[in-house]
């Protein structure tokens, strides 16, 4: 042992911190890993990547001379590999010294890339399940090396001594557990089995799993982990069958039966993999998380960040060689590396939606019905998909639901809305009137519609404008409007609290009373021009008055070809006009589906109660 120049409690002298490791364990189960059942994932992984040391020492051996076998009874858990093992040097340097990894060493560390762990604190995982861990080992690198035996306990304690060489015939290291009466969730024979395919189905080393009561096989003891490579991994007779086995696969493992299934492959970073799109719609803004394998070993089922977030209507199953897993290894290391890889899956879901539009439009219009906000959100940003597909999303029109290219072989000019209240407002006149109108209000409509034009020249694309509308509705003989005077100045005056005015006009269809023009950035002014009256005087007063313009004022028109408005023009008893007034004003500003004010509110209770009030007085 080394002793420090100086006194430990001399001024200036070099201290060691104190390692609490009950709290450093508390730190890991609460903090690090997601659940304790990672213990087994951990002790898999330093397990493989010894098989990947040994065979960088023995090149030579066949790709399945070593494996790892995984024991588990209940009363134990043991996990067995033909690794490259440790020396009684290795045991304190590296067992003993918290976050340091014999993955580090200078001997292998130029192979360091070949290693899924990085962090060598995984084996203080087990005492997540466990307050001992027994780890027997020897060497493969040194020719009869003894055996060493290492007992690590969960109070920061531990002993090592060296055995006979028979203690442990073969190199490599076996890990033994005893798991803690509350950990039998986590350690129960058919749970370890469980865990060992969770994690290790894709492993490329040979895993078997005993709970003591296996007949064995042919090549020993237990049931294979990882029977099969990876579905990408095998050869099928033709392309179909690898089509329909890596659909089969994508089913199994994220269940759901996808609408299609693309193959991944990014050889720069040793991935491959699948990406699977999702039959039904996806809420906006949803992200699924992807199933991720570093080297084989199982990563995360929730790695969002593998795909860009408009990539939402699939979920991928990958296997990468280069990707950085993060300290608890449940999530990936964001880098350049990582941002590259985003980068060429996105071109890779690119290249798919091409494909479809060229060649399987039946695909495409299956695709485009479940995930066409997806589609829309990405054709914003990406002119090449923008050019292929906006003639095919569907917009809601006054024509019903129809691409952009069927509307504008019906309409030159096409009209859309600011906001889907707006478009709630004109839609029935507006088709009445042979208008176009697009209901710009939802995400990233408005601006798809307005670049129409690049894709389709000829076609007019405008904002709609509620003069365009009224334009369009036709004015009543002078003889009506002079006899509706008295009754238009009755109904203006009840609904000056409004801001709001009224006319009368024909229009189709009949059955609509009366159409309420109102958009909500002409509410806003209104609300904004009363805030400065309320605020005359002062400097708040004066600023907002500078910005004061002339706020437009909403429009009631009253449609003269429906029998009701046609009654209500003639009232000649000035209380009830007024009431008539508030109640057409009312259904109207129902029927925009936008919300009401409270003054709205108590408006059409109150012209309601009113009405009811008025025909019993009349039937009495």
């Amino acid at each position: 042992m080394t002793l420090p120049d100086t006194a430990p409690n001399a001024p200036g002298a070099d201290r060691t911190f104190q390692v609490d490791l009950r709290g450093l364990v508390d730190l890991l189960s609460h903090h690090l890993y997601s659940s304790p059942r990672v213990y087994l994932r951990e002790l898999m992984q330093n397990a493989v990547d010894a098989l990947t040391a040994r065979h960088a020492l023995e090149p030579a051996a066949p790709a399945d001379a070593f494996g790892v076998c995984l024991y588990a009874d209940g009363s134990v858990v043991r996990v067995e590999d033909d690794g490259v093992g440790l020396t009684e040097a290795d045991v304190h340097s590296f067992l003993a010294t918290i976050g340091r990894s014999s993955k580090r060493a200078d001997r292998i560390a130029e192979q360091r890339g070949d290693f899924i762990g990085q962090f060598g604190i995984g084996l203080l995982s087990c005492f997540l399940v466990a307050d001992e861990i027994h780890v027997l080992s020897r060497s493969a690198r040194t020719p009869d090396a003894p055996a060493v035996e290492w007992r690590g306990r969960g109070d920061g304690s531990y002993t090592v001594r060296t055995l006979p060489a028979s203690a442990r015939p073969r190199p490599g290291t076996t890990v033994t557990l005893t798991p803690r009466a509350d950990a039998g969730e986590w350690t129960r024979p058919a749970q370890v089995h469980a865990l060992a395919r969770h994690f290790g189905s894709l492993l490329r080393h040979p895993v078997t799993f005993d709970d003591g009561t296996t007949a064995g096989t042919p090549d020993g003891p237990g049931v294979s982990v990882n029977p099969e490579p990876a579905p990408w991994a095998r050869t099928y007779p033709t392309p179909g069958a690898r089509s329909r086995a890596l659909a089969a696969y994508g089913e199994d493992v994220l269940g759901f039966k996808p609408l299609d299934t693309m193959e991944l492959d990014l050889p720069a970073v040793g991935l491959k993999g699948i990406a699977c799109v999702l039959p039904e719609t996806v809420p906006a803004g949803r992200r699924h998380g992807h199933r991720v394998h570093v080297k084989g070993m199982l990563l995360s089922e929730q790695a969002e960040e593998i795909l860009p977030e408009w990539a939402f209507f699939v979920r991928c199953v990958v296997d990468a060689e280069s990707l950085r897993p993060t300290a608890s290894r449940e999530s990936l290391y964001e880098d350049d590396t990582l941002a590259a890889v985003r980068d060429a899956l996105a071109e890779r879901l690119r290249d798919w939606i091409a494909r479809a539009a060229a060649s399987d439009p039946e695909l495409l219009g299956r695709f485009l019905q479940a995930h066409h906000l997806a589609v829309k959100s990405l054709a914003v940003h990406d002119d090449e998909i923008l050019r292929m597909l906006l003639p095919w999303l569907p917009f809601e029109t006054t024509d019903g639901n129809a691409t952009l290219d069927e509307f504008a072989r019906t309409h030159r000019t096409v009209l859309v809305t600011s906001s889907v209240e707006e478009f709630r407002q004109v839609a029935a006149i507006a088709s009445a009137a042979g208008l176009g109108v697009v209901n710009g209000g939802y995400t990233y409509d408005r601006e798809l519609v307005h670049r129409l034009p690049e894709i389709r020249p000829e076609a007019t694309v405008a904002d709609l404008d509620p003069a365009t509308l009224t334009a369009h509705l036709d004015p009543v003989d002078r003889e009506t409007e002079l006899a509706a005077a008295a009754y238009l100045a009755q109904a203006r005056d009840a609904l000056a609290v409004f801001d709001c005015d009224v006319a009368l006009r024909t229009f189709q269809p009949v059955s609509a009373p009366a159409l309420l023009i109102d958009s909500r950035e002409a509410r806003h002014e209104r609300t904004r021009s009363q805030l400065a009256r309320e605020q005359e005087g002062g400097l708040w007063g004066d600023i907002l008055g500078a910005l004061r313009q002339e706020a437009p004022r909403a429009q009631l028109i009253l449609n003269q070809l429906n029998p009701l408005v046609r009654t209500a023009v003639s009232i000649d008893e000035p209380e009830l006009a007024r009431t008539s007034a508030e109640a057409l004003y009312g259904q109207a500003a129902m029927l925009s589906r936008r919300p009401l004010r409270p003054a709205e509110s108590s408006l059409i209770n109150r012209s309601f109660l009113d009405l009811l009030a008025h025909a019993l007085r009349k039937d009495s």
